[in-house]
């Protein structure tokens, strides 16, 4: 049995700011004191393993966790952002180009396949999870911290409840409905036994930013 403390990174300029962000996008002096603040909790959660998206607002996240914990962190691609158009990378977020691309997405979900240019959909966004899911479980450590993103955080929520049946729409409803907050903490459990194995036990805590 593992138990997995997922945390979104701090805020980072492309949160607070008007543009989409890039991979390289780093955290908000806002987003550093939240990184801080969260690793201090972390430093009580007697986690004996760091994982992290290879992004840079979540690699500065996760140091700022390892500097308190001692933990190494251990980078993974697996646990990087949903990839957007590149229509959108670093544009205005209420650019004719960003909004078009927007509007045909959201349009065309459903559609089995469907894809604008060179996102990555929904089919390899569950794919995705999917992954990430099973290098977690395999993982040495049953007390893991793990670093990622607003909405792939949400993508794992989706297939830790509904599995490899998940629709678009159940997809969409979680998306729509979960509001993660920057270095919001949530839990999910991992027993193999079960006959579905990952199960929610706390969503986006965020008590540590007061």
């Amino acid at each position: 049995m593992k138990e997995v403390y997922f945390v979104r990174h701090g805020e980072s300029e492309g949160n607070a700011g008007l543009h989409y962000q890039n991979e390289n996008t780093v955290l908000s002096a806002v987003g550093q004191s939240q990184a801080d603040a969260v690793a201090d909790r972390a430093s009580r959660l007697s986690c004996t393993a760091l994982l992290a998206s290879s992004m840079v607002r979540a690699q500065e996240t996760a140091r700022a966790i390892s500097s308190v914990t001692g933990l190494t962190v251990e980078t993974s691609d697996l646990l990087i952002e949903r990839r957007r158009p590149s229509e959108q990378i670093d544009q205005l977020k209420n650019g004719p180009a960003s909004v078009a691309a927007e509007e045909a997405i959201i349009l065309n979900s459903g559609i089995p396949g469907y894809r604008y240019s060179d996102e990555e959909n929904f089919d390899e966004l569950m794919e995705r999870a999917e992954k990430a899911f099973l290098y977690i479980a395999e993982h040495s450590s049953d007390k893991i911290l793990v670093v990622t993103h607003g909405v792939f955080l949400r993508v794992l929520i989706a297939f830790s409840i509904f599995g490899r049946e998940i629709t678009e729409r159940e997809y969409k409803g979680i998306l729509d409905s979960f509001t993660a907050s920057n270095t919001g903490i949530t839990v999910l459990k991992y027993n193999s036994e079960n006959q579905k194995p990952w199960s929610l036990l706390t969503w986006n805590d965020h008590s540590h930013l007061g």
